[in-house]
């Protein structure tokens, strides 16, 4: 546990530990972890599963031997049915019985309507675990139905007990665009798993790794894209880099670098990347572990323009001590302030800065500063989060 763990979260943690009670209702596939919103709920419940009982109830298609610290039941269907089934209330409300929780957390708003049927019968806290403002990510993606379900949401954050949002930003539009109460709703961000950087010896291993299995001279910076490809804010982020960036980087000569493409899912039309071999673009498809990839690079390119929540990639490169040069809306939810020199914030659409900021970023050698660690540090996370619940 960290030093930077104050006394209230350490009389929190001896208070709570194993008395604290939950039932989480998670809506879809999270295990085996691999993409950030699943490492996100896993992770989460893993650490706080070392402070507290925790029981998830998720669907059928998770391997429960992979949850640590909590037990995961497969009670939920695949079938997105699950979403509006009435039957589930008497599953879940035996299970909470069984478990004398008093706590009922979803991940989500979309099973509000059941945690609010189940509260209305049991004594049971009430806490919404949201990952970003749905109604404004389905309207950045164009789906026509976003003002309704802006409308279900605020009415969820509004009838749930608490309110945990994955960012400042995102609390604070809660507040005031959907007018949820300041004193119920709070900041419980994404995570990460150590509590400084790696080792010299540690990044520069990496490094040869990666260099090895792609052919990027010694000399070479490595700047890295990674996401789910097939997810448009983060294909749509890669032609940017393709078409608008890279060329800014390709007249500067003096610059010798490598662009390495980490993700599953990489649309057809895109030929694997092949026409832009000759362009310092390395396509890599899915790696089976990012970090190494991430200790390994000099930047982080993060040119989203769509999406919501925090951007969990930008948070684990920050981490591992790689630069990261973001869009505004890509670094939305990050606390810039505990940062230091590693996270660069450009206006949207201004490529050409963009890709000059990279070019100096990857020069610049300074660390990621202790008080990101302090703060994204999910054991730090657990502390504060058993603190909300049992200290409000």
């Amino acid at each position: 546990m960290p030093k930077s763990v104050n006394k209230t979260s350490k009389q929190a943690v001896k208070m709570g530990h194993k008395q604290v009670k939950i039932v989480s209702i998670i809506p879809y596939k999270i295990l085996p972890a691999r993409l950030g919103g699943e490492k996100g709920i896993a992770l989460f419940y893993e650490y706080l599963g070392g402070l507290a009982a925790i029981t998830g109830i998720s669907t059928r298609n998770n391997d429960p031997a992979y949850a640590k610290n909590y037990q995961l039941l497969n009670a939920l269907s695949n079938s997105r049915l699950r979403y509006a089934n009435p039957f589930l209330y008497f599953r879940i409300r035996r299970i909470i019985l069984q478990q004398k929780a008093a706590y009922l957390f979803i991940e989500h708003p979309y099973f509000g309507w059941l945690a609010w049927a189940l509260r209305k019968t049991l004594p049971v806290v009430w806490v919404v675990h949201s990952h970003n403002i749905e109604y404004m990510r389905s309207r950045s993606i164009g789906r026509w139905w976003w003002k309704a379900l802006k409308i279900y949401e605020r009415w969820v954050y509004r009838k749930a007990d608490k309110v945990f949002f994955i960012s400042d930003d995102d609390r604070q539009h809660a507040i005031n665009e959907l007018g949820i109460s300041a004193s119920k709703s709070f900041t419980v961000t994404y995570g990460i798993e150590h509590d400084k950087i790696p080792g010299d010896s540690e990044i520069q291993e990496s490094r040869q790794k990666v260099c090895a299995l792609h052919g990027i001279g010694q000399d070479e910076k490595i700047l890295l894209f990674n996401g789910a490809l097939y997810h448009h804010s983060n294909y749509d982020a890669l032609s940017i880099i393709l078409d608008k960036i890279n060329p800014v980087l390709l007249k500067n000569p003096a610059f010798k670098y490598k662009i390495i493409v980490c993700g599953k899912g990489l649309p057809e039309f895109f030929h694997e990347l092949r026409e832009y071999a000759d362009k310092n673009i390395i396509y890599a498809g899915f790696v089976e572990d990012i970090s190494l990839y991430l200790k390994a690079g000099d930047v982080f390119l993060n040119p989203i323009l769509s999406g919501g929540g925090i951007k969990t990639k930008a948070v684990e490169a920050l981490a591992m001590n790689c630069a990261v040069v973001s869009t505004e809306l890509g670094a939305m939810g990050i606390k810039q302030e505990i940062c230091g020199d590693k996270l660069h914030i450009i206006r949207n659409r201004d490529w050409r800065l963009f890709a000059e900021t990279a070019i100096h970023s990857a020069k610049n050698e300074t660390p990621t500063p202790p008080a990101f660690f302090d703060y994204y540090y999910w054991g730090s996370i657990a502390n504060r989060t058993l603190t909300l619940l049992i200290g409000n």
